[in-house]
């Protein structure tokens, strides 16, 4: 954690360099300028550093002593806490603005920071089809080295940052979770530090109880170590065909049947207007048409999602062959649209020029645009732009679209579609039997004038209730704690945290998570 925090450093020293200069303004009307000439090349600088190290320790075989030296020491601060009392709840001591989430939790400065530097991918093992990795392992590092070796995790969230850790105790999804479900799904066992300082092992076999509570419960039943992951063998190339579709009905109905068919292997639909879309499909395989090659994730190409509209622009269905690695990460640079919509940061940033000269820094991180927001555009955001996922059943796809529509008219839209197993925990289907879900991205600045952020974001998650459905919590979430309840089942989640003495170690998800505890 040492170079995050001296970079964490560096950034709070040159924003107070730049406020004891007067410049403030720049940081709030100009930041595009802060953004490029500071955070893009410092973000650079994180990736390189990170990804030498990831190769280093892996490489050198050193990462699974380390690991366990490092638990001990996890286990070792936990025992102190309780001989100290247990004065206050624990919460894992990485900083809030690293977090990929774009909200900073208000927890971190009253809570017991426990220090846990897990980072690394621990083992690899082809026969059994598995992998084991520490908590704060990204994508970008999974993609990297799985790919190198002919494997790949059958769910693998886009963005380079995201966390495995985050993807548990949070959510994950991806393309390909029509077939495989959430990322929670291709998880097969949890090793957990639990508030006594006792170290656990869950399985759906093995202290499965536990195992089933783990997601969705953001840290507040025990502290994740490591995690074992299914892989699948890895081929070169996506063949990605792209089918616009126009008029509503169309549109859910071709991708209800598109999610539906398990010869899909990816499945994805970009909603440009109430009846304009996208919906792309896609199977890896060994062989190319050399003539439709497209490494999308060059620097120089265009944004994916402005490269997807032209399809629909054109009006006509296309197939193309990009690198497996390209297609995973397809949205990374322009963190889906959020590099052009969020006018403080690159509006500019698909630019030709701008990607020719630039691009090979985009995107900045996430972590650092946090850490150098300020209080001025925090609000700006939370009063003017929408970042939510809202997670419903396929069979009302088209009522929640129009909703989206109506309260908040934020295009694109992204559309994943996802199986939701029949399973113990927070989320599951109504029924007794797996539901076909999908996932509606809305991120950018309403459009409609009545847009009020707690109003119009209540009324969402009304609806997304009424239906059964989940609201992900990286968001602003403005439910009290009843109907949080009733959105997700917490029978086996309060359990745990009776049997396990988490009441006094740590807090109640919904008070990490709720808007009064985030800034």
């Amino acid at each position: 954690m040492g170079p995050v925090l001296y970079a964490g450093g560096a950034v709070a020293l040159l924003l107070l360099w730049v406020k004891m200069k007067g410049l403030d303004y720049v940081l709030v009307h100009q930041r595009w300028v802060f953004v490029c000439l500071f955070l893009l090349p410092l973000s650079l600088l994180f990736d390189l550093y990170y990804s030498l190290r990831a190769w280093l320790i892996f490489r050198m075989c050193s990462a699974p002593r380390l690991h366990d030296q490092r638990v001990r020491d996890i286990q070792r601060q936990v025992r102190e806490w309780r001989r100290e009392g247990g004065k206050t709840y624990m919460c894992t001591g990485r900083p809030g603005w690293l977090t990929v989430s774009l909200r900073v939790g208000k927890y971190k400065k009253t809570h017991k920071n426990i220090m846990i530097n897990l980072m690394d991918i621990l083992e690899v093992d082809t026969m059994r089809q598995l992998v084991r990795v520490e908590p704060l392992v990204n994508m970008g590092q999974v993609t990297a080295l799985l790919n190198s070796i002919g494997w790949t995790l059958p769910v693998l969230p886009e963005l380079d940052d995201l966390t495995v850790g985050g993807l548990i105790m949070g959510t994950g999804i991806e393309s390909s979770s029509h077939i495989y479900g959430l990322f929670q799904h291709i998880c097969v066992a949890y090793e957990l530090v639990l508030a006594d300082g006792s170290l656990v092992r869950c399985t759906a076999k093995e202290n499965s109880d536990l195992y089933y509570a783990v997601p969705w419960s953001c840290g507040t039943l025990g502290f994740l170590v490591a995690a074992e992951i299914r892989i699948i063998p890895a081929r070169t190339w996506v063949k990605l065909t792209y089918e616009p579709v126009r008029g509503l009905q169309a549109i859910c109905r071709r991708f209800a049947q598109e999610s539906a068919n398990k010869e899909n292997q990816f499945v994805e639909g970009l909603q440009y207007s109430l009846n304009e879309a996208v919906i792309m499909t896609g199977m890896m395989t060994e062989d190319a048409e050399l003539d439709k090659i497209n490494r999308i994730g060059l620097y120089f190409k265009p944004w994916f999602f402005k490269h997807v509209e032209r399809f629909l622009k054109e009006d006509r269905r296309a197939v193309e062959y990009i690198p497996l690695r390209h297609y995973y990460h397809r949205h990374t640079r322009s963190i889906f649209w959020e590099l052009q919509v969020s006018r403080d940061i690159i509006p500019f940033g698909n630019n030709p020029v701008f990607r020719y000269l630039f691009g090979w820094m985009v995107p900045p991180k996430i972590s650092l645009l946090k850490l150098t927001q300020g209080e001025t555009i925090r609000r700006l955001y939370e009063q003017h732009h929408v970042i939510q996922d809202m997670l419903v059943p396929m069979k009302y796809l088209e009522t929640a679209i129009s909703r989206f529509h109506n309260d908040i008219h934020v295009y694109p839209l992204w559309l994943c579609p996802f199986v939701l197993p029949s399973q113990p925990g927070m989320v599951h289907p109504k029924g007794d039997e797996d539901e076909l879900y999908v996932d509606i991205g809305a991120y950018g600045e309403p459009k409609v004038k009545h847009f009020e952020a707690r109003a119009s974001t209540r009324q969402l998650e009304k609806f997304v209730r009424d239906v059964h459905g989940f609201q992900m919590l990286y968001a602003d979430v403005y439910m009290d704690r009843q109907e949080f309840w009733e959105m997700f089942d917490g029978s086996l989640y309060h359990k745990l945290r009776e049997q396990l003495d988490c009441k006094t170690a740590f807090p109640e998800v919904y008070d990490k998570i709720c808007k009064s505890a985030r800034h």
